[in-house]
């Protein structure tokens, strides 16, 4: 251990208090600080010596060879990359990190993944130790050939049509396939489904998303006999419609997390999943699926006793669609003839839905994009995040907001008078929940009120909640 290391001025501090700084330094400045001095980079070759973790930014395979042998113990890496990867960028990982176990790739908007299927399972077959891979636009694979005992969690995203997917994983836990949305995609997904059951039998959380989902591929995923998952994501499914409900209802008895967005199930497939999972469902996400109603939410959230998320967003949608154009018989020289009528422009009155949420539990809710719902009640003493984005219709006088611990509320695109509801609700939440305003003693021995200030951030976040928020105040996010 260095002793005394010079930090300028002629002040000396202990070598140990030094490392413990450089530890809390991004990657590039404790390579910058090797420069100072003889003590500065002992110092910083203790830390690389030492680092089980690392998240770099790298700009090429020479930042990764030189930085990566200087950290034998290195077991979790998290790269972003801003150059292409390819076999050679594969090559010094895996001979640059022998005890790796964790390993994440994403790319910079310039950057391409040139991985091919060849190269991905030959890194897998070689690294014996690895546990955990999530790579990042695997545009170029073709195919899946991954043999593995030691894998747990595997994320691959971007997939292009596959050829041939075989995950022999009989430890992997997490399996999550996202597939690019192209209409010409001929990957076999009811074949990869059926053989989940056999070669990876300990799966546990699954995440799917492919607009070429379907019922077909949910009854193979039914018949692999995944008794253990609970957490089951399959998006962009328009294809999958009650049956694959049923399906799931009958194969799967403890599910925790079911995310159904994008799909084409009714209020008869949300009682199912109501009646199957009330001891076990906790978050329930049905993001755009236009063939649910208010009465189907509203239902799923009183049979689902322990449900602490819930996602409709763009599911209740007010569909203003022109009116079709009519005929009739008009009277031409006397005779009877057949003729169109023009296209009437003015527009059919949508029917508005009213929504009413009591619930116990619940601390999340999303509601992005109902433009179909005009009158909103909402009785959550734990909900503690709203989202109202894009909510046109939602009548200000036709609102109650009664949830005293919620922080946020985010109502981009809502009108002015709904904003303004939705701010004089939350005050008056937070007045009954703490009628004692704080209080700071001034200079001059008097006192000023420190009455709770919103927060107006400019932020719109569609479909993706935000993290959970540290504020002890309620902010509105316009």
């Amino acid at each position: 251990m260095p002793g005394l290391v010079a930090v300028g001025s002629g002040v000396r501090v202990p070598g140990e208090v030094l490392i413990e700084v450089l530890r809390r330094l991004p990657p590039r400045a404790v390579a910058a600080s090797a420069a100072v001095s003889r003590g500065w980079r002992d110092c910083a070759r203790r830390v690389w010596r030492g680092a089980e973790e690392l998240r770099l930014r790298a700009s090429g395979v020479s930042t990764i060879g030189t930085l990566l042998p200087r950290c034998p113990a290195l077991s979790r890496l998290v790269l972003r990359m801003e150059s292409d990867v390819d076999a050679t960028m594969l090559a010094c990982l895996a001979f640059s990190c022998p005890n790796m176990q964790s390993l994440e790739i994403s790319m910079a908007d310039s950057a391409v993944n040139r991985m091919t299927g060849d190269e991905l399972t030959r890194f897998i077959s070689e690294k014996k130790c690895l546990a955990v891979l999530k790579v990042d636009r695997c545009s170029g694979l073709g195919f899946l050939n991954i043999n593995s005992t030691s894998l747990s969690t595997l994320w691959l995203s971007d997939l292009s049509p596959l050829t041939k997917s075989v995950i022999n994983c009989p430890n992997l836990s997490e399996l999550s396939l996202i597939f690019s949305q192209q209409d010409n995609d001929s990957t076999d997904l009811i074949s990869m489904m059926d053989s989940l059951g056999r070669s990876c039998s300990n799966l546990r959380k699954l995440h799917i998303s492919s607009i070429h989902l379907c019922n077909e591929a949910v009854f193979a995923l039914g018949s692999a006999n995944l008794r253990g998952l609970c957490m089951l994501s399959l998006l962009l499914g328009k294809k999958i419609t009650d049956a694959a409900v049923a399906s799931i209802v009958r194969s799967f008895a403890s599910l925790e997390l079911l995310d159904l967005s994008g799909s084409c199930i009714t209020d008869n497939g949300l009682g199912m999943i109501s009646k199957a999972f009330p001891d076990t469902l906790t978050r329930l996400l049905l993001a755009m699926c236009p063939n649910i109603t208010s009465c189907g939410v509203q239902v799923a959230a009183a049979q689902l006793p322990l449900l602490q998320l819930m996602d409709c967003g763009k599911s209740l949608c007010a569909n203003v669609q022109p009116e079709a154009p009519r005929s009739y018989f008009g009277d031409l020289n006397g005779g009877i003839r057949f003729c169109s009528k023009l296209q009437i422009t003015r527009k059919q009155q949508p029917t508005y839905q009213k929504l009413i949420i009591k619930h116990a539990n619940l601390k999340k809710l999303s509601l992005w994009g109902c433009s179909a719902i005009d009158a909103l009640y909402v009785n959550c003493p734990e909900l503690n995040d709203l989202n109202l984005n894009s909510c046109t219709n939602l009548n200000p006088e036709r609102l109650l907001l009664q949830c005293p611990s919620l922080k946020d509320v985010h109502v981009t695109g809502c009108r002015d008078m709904l904003i303004g509801a939705i701010r004089n609700q939350v005050l008056n939440e937070f007045a009954a929940a703490e009628p004692r305003m704080p209080c700071k003693r001034l200079a001059d021995g008097s006192k000023r009120v420190q009455v709770p200030q919103f927060m107006l951030e400019q932020q719109f976040e569609d479909e993706k909640w935000c993290g959970e928020s540290r504020r002890s105040q309620c902010a509105v996010h316009i």
